[in-house]
């Protein structure tokens, strides 16, 4: 019955436009308002060794940042409410929230930048014109911590969580800690020590939960600018068998060398099941979906030389569950529509989930040669409902809904073992099993979405073609952490790269040529 009403939904309307990327400006409102765009979502059990199970979550806002860009750089936007959402009873609706509200301070007001700093500071010098008299501190020392005179623009948050009823309304808040601080941009070595900010800004708070939040490397990795030309990608459609297994890229990440605002969680798993205990891998209780929003004020008025005023109730700007149902089937024509509503209204996108036209294009360009399932696509219920392999059997499957949904009950692999291709590469606690921030999305939604291997075999299938689709980006550019928050350092505003093609230094790719 569950597929009859689906091939109704998809045979009503077929409207769509092939997009590519994680979540970066994937639609037009989020291109107008890139503070409020969410780049990428990540859930996972923690794989730092702790005794007592936790999963990591982590957003990330504000993409594709030039990390030399000042003198501003990129602070939180203070009129955002920021949230983690978690459903745990399988009906697409929160019980569970995470919000993080900003709090921004100049410090430096008459200052030109909003960070300076050198080792030992700099006075004015004995030409120093009046009225600045000569041993006048003009440059601050280097910046160390939050309390460095350097650090103009300083910011603090306030990391709330919300219980939620069966409606969606909020019936408490904890506040779990106030007053933290956000790491800002990496300036440069000159001007701040950025390692010891990131350090200083990873907390430890009540009842086992951590928190961060800060400018660090944007996890992601992906030919953009390739995909984006038609899926003129350097390398594709097909992965060698070699290139498949190497950890190395072939062709440059158009994501190298920038920097986007990350905001990160640690809980403990027993806070977020319905039951409240940690669940068995085969408890329908141990899978729970997660989401992250953006939203505004209903109302902001402008008002130079004043502070903008807001009023009314806030309002959701994006939202963003798995990495690739936004950027990859929504049509351009639904997106903000999309990116306001709610996950338990997504019924009204399931054309767009189970029919989806990015695997009518790549059939298409290939001349058939990358064949496609038939529609519609029950084989992509697992991303878009509570199903196998990810949940339990006898899980409530819930409405379609835009959840990452993870399995709580899977342990975490050692990133020494894990596989980039997550549950494709036979690592159960790996993407669409939620997301670690090594997870190669961008070949296993390739695989999911075009290749159909969930639907293999089927007419045409050829699991060396539809299982080895890829972009031949297969690492991040930065190395990740492996405690928490897990992130890579933001680049140097002074020192980052950005890898073009046909250059030296792909990545993953030690000392190898991304091609042409």
């Amino acid at each position: 019955m569950l597929h009859k009403k689906l091939y109704l939904l998809v045979a009503a309307l077929f409207v769509s436009t092939a997009s590519y990327a994680a979540n970066h400006r994937e639609a037009p409102i989020t291109a107008l308002d890139h503070k409020a765009d969410i780049t990428d979502v990540f859930a996972f059990r923690s794989y730092d060794g702790g005794s007592t199970p936790k999963v990591t979550m982590i957003v990330g806002v504000d993409p594709l940042l030039e990390p030399a860009n000042g003198p501003n750089y990129f602070p939180f936007d203070p009129d955002i409410l920021y949230e983690i959402k978690v459903d745990n009873d399988h009906d697409a609706v929160e019980d569970i929230g995470f919000q993080f509200r900003f709090t921004t301070e100049q410090r430096l007001p008459t200052l030109f930048q909003g960070y300076a700093g050198i080792a030992g500071g700099a006075l004015a010098p004995a030409n120093s014109p009046a009225p600045v008299p000569p041993g006048t501190a003009l440059v601050p020392d280097r910046i160390t911590s939050f309390d460095s005179a350097g650090l103009g623009t300083r910011q603090t948050y306030t990391l709330t969580m919300v219980r939620y009823d069966s409606a969606g309304r909020p019936t408490t808040r904890t506040v779990i800690g106030s007053g933290l601080y956000a790491v800002p941009g990496n300036i440069g070595p000159r001007t701040m020590n950025y390692e010891a900010l990131f350090n200083a800004a990873t907390y430890t708070l009540a009842n086992e939960v951590k928190s961060f939040a800060g400018t660090t490397d944007d996890a992601f990795w992906i030919d953009l600018g390739g995909a984006f030309d038609t899926l003129n990608t350097h390398r594709f459609p097909v992965l060698s068998a070699a290139e498949d297994a190497s950890s190395e890229n072939t062709v440059a990440d158009t994501v190298s060398g920038y920097a986007v605002n990350s905001l990160a969680i640690e809980i403990p798993v027993s806070l977020l099941t319905r039951t409240g205990r940690i669940e068995a891998a085969n408890s329908p209780a141990a899978t729970i979906g997660i989401w992250a929003t953006t939203s505004r004020p209903g109302t902001t008025v402008r008002r130079s030389p004043l502070a903008a005023a807001n009023s009314g109730s806030f309002r959701q700007v994006q939202r963003m569950g798995n990495p690739l149902i936004n950027e990859l089937l929504v049509g351009t024509g639904f997106k903000d529509r999309f990116s306001m509503d709610i996950p338990k209204n997504d019924g009204q996108f399931a054309n767009f989930f189970l029919d989806p036209t990015l695997a009518r294009v790549v059939n298409a360009l290939t001349g058939g040669a990358v064949a496609i399932p038939a529609v519609p696509r029950g084989d992509l219920l697992p991303v878009v409902t509570y199903a196998a392999p990810i949940a339990a059997p006898g899980t409530p499957a819930g409405p379609v809904a835009d959840l990452l949904r993870l399995n709580t009950g899977v342990a975490p692999t050692s990133p020494e073992v894990a596989s980039r291709l997550g549950l494709l590469g036979g690592d159960a606690a790996g993407f669409p099993n939620g997301r670690r921030v090594f997870d190669d999305v961008t070949d296993v939604a390739l695989r999911l979405v075009v290749g159909g291997v969930l639907a293999a075999p089927f007419p045409g299938f050829n699991p060396d073609i539809g299982g080895r689709l890829g972009d031949g980006v297969n690492s991040n550019d930065t190395a990740y952490r492996t405690t928490f928050p897990y992130l890579g350092s933001a680049p140097s505003g002074r020192d980052r790269r950005h890898i073009d093609p046909g250059e030296p230094g792909c990545g993953g790719a030690v000392g190898g040529i991304c091609p042409e």
